[in-house]
C-alpha cells in the first residue's frame, strides 16, 4: 500500500466486509428458501380418520371432493382462531363438495376436543389421532395448526403451517371447485 492511499482500503478490510456480505447471502438465501418454498404437489396419505361420532373417513373414498386436513390443539390460540374461518369454508363450500377434517393433536385430551368441538358448534368432521399416526403419516406434523389442501384426485395441492389467508384459500378452493387445478 502506498502512503496515498486511505486505511479503510486496506485489503484484509475489504475481505473481512466481502466475508460479512457473502454471509449475510448465503442467509438470506437459506431463509427464503424455507419461507418462499414451493409448493409441491404430492399424493396425499392413504389414512382412515374415526370421527368424535365414530364415522369412518377414509381419503381414497373422499376422492372426487377438494378436502382440508387440519392439525390441531385446543390449547393452540391459532388453532382455535381458526375454527371460525373453517366454519365459514364450510358454510360455503360443503354443498360444492367440499369436505374439512380437523385432526386433534394426540396430546390433546379427548374430552377437551369434544367440549370444544360443542362448545364452537363446529360443523365439520373432528377426529382424534390418539397414537399421533396421522400426524406422522402427513409428514411428523409437530406444529399446529397445520393445514393441508387435497385436490379431487387426492394429491396435496397446498400446506400451510400457521394460520392460512383466508381470501387465498377461498380462492384455491374454486378453482379445484371450477376443475382449474
Amino acid at each position: 500500500m502506498t502512503e496515498n492511499t486511505p486505511a479503510f482500503f486496506s485489503i484484509s478490510k475489504i475481505w473481512k466486509y466481502a466475508l460479512i456480505l457473502f454471509s449475510g447471502l448465503i442467509l438470506l438465501a437459506s431463509i427464503a428458501s424455507v419461507v418462499w418454498k414451493p409448493q409441491r404437489i404430492m399424493p396425499a396419505p392413504d389414512v382412515t380418520f374415526v370421527t368424535l361420532h365414530g364415522e369412518k373417513l377414509t381419503l381414497k373414498n373422499l376422492r372426487g371432493k377438494p378436502v382440508l386436513v387440519t392439525f390441531w390443539a385446543t390449547d393452540c390460540p391459532s388453532c382455535v382462531k381458526e375454527v371460525s374461518d373453517f366454519t365459514d369454508l364450510y358454510q360455503q363450500f360443503h354443498a360444492k363438495g367440499l369436505e374439512i377434517i380437523a385432526v386433534a393433536m394426540a396430546y390433546d385430551p379427548p374430552n377437551h376436543v369434544l367440549e370444544m368441538t360443542q362448545a364452537k358448534q363446529i360443523p365439520y368432521h373432528v377426529a382424534l389421532d390418539l397414537r399421533a399416526e396421522h400426524a406422522l403419516a402427513f409428514g411428523k406434523i409437530e406444529f399446529t395448526p397445520t393445514t393441508f389442501l387435497i385436490n379431487q384426485a387426492g394429491q396435496i395441492v397446498f400446506s400451510k403451517i400457521g394460520l392460512f389467508e383466508m381470501e387465498e384459500m377461498k380462492q384455491r378452493l374454486q378453482q379445484l371447485l371450477q376443475g382449474a387445478a
